[in-house]
């Protein structure tokens, strides 16, 4: 396990610790609810990374398959990210996830709910480029 770790690392599918492409504090979400605030969050993520977005429809069988949920101060600070499903062969990219989520803190403020927690499904491609589901250009 940990020499395909290193494998994929050298060969640049994945990034230890990926840096967020993020230039000044993101704009307060006017959510009102979970459901809502997931687009203000995602797009927030696609900002950061927007070098790791898989661009277009997603092939047929997608690599692995993250359920991620967020739980954020008023601020828009991560707090904590609870993995609600992770694909047991690839542990790496629930890692990489979880890394990604803290690392693009603080998210936009969700300031009409007063912080909150939401969820994303992160579909991740072999090469290490992704989509969020809520986001999704759809699979081919």
């Amino acid at each position: 396990m940990k020499l395909a770790f290193a494998a994929l690392l050298a060969a640049g599918v994945l990034l230890a610790h990926p840096a967020p492409a993020i230039a000044a504090a993101p704009d307060a979400s006017t959510a009102a609810d979970a459901k809502a605030y997931r687009k203000d969050g995602a797009r927030h993520i696609y900002a950061a990374y927007r070098d790791q977005i898989y661009k277009g429809k997603l092939p047929p069988l997608i690599h692995a398959i993250v359920v991620a949920e967020v739980d954020l101060d008023d601020a828009g600070n991560v707090r904590d990210v609870n993995m609600i499903r992770t694909p047991s062969h690839a542990p790496d990219v629930t890692e990489r996830v979880r890394q990604m989520i803290r690392a693009a803190s603080p998210l936009p403020a969700p300031k009409r709910m007063g912080g909150t927690k939401y969820l994303d499904i992160w579909l991740v491609d072999k090469s290490g480029r992704f989509q969020l589901d809520t986001l999704t250009e759809g699979q081919r």
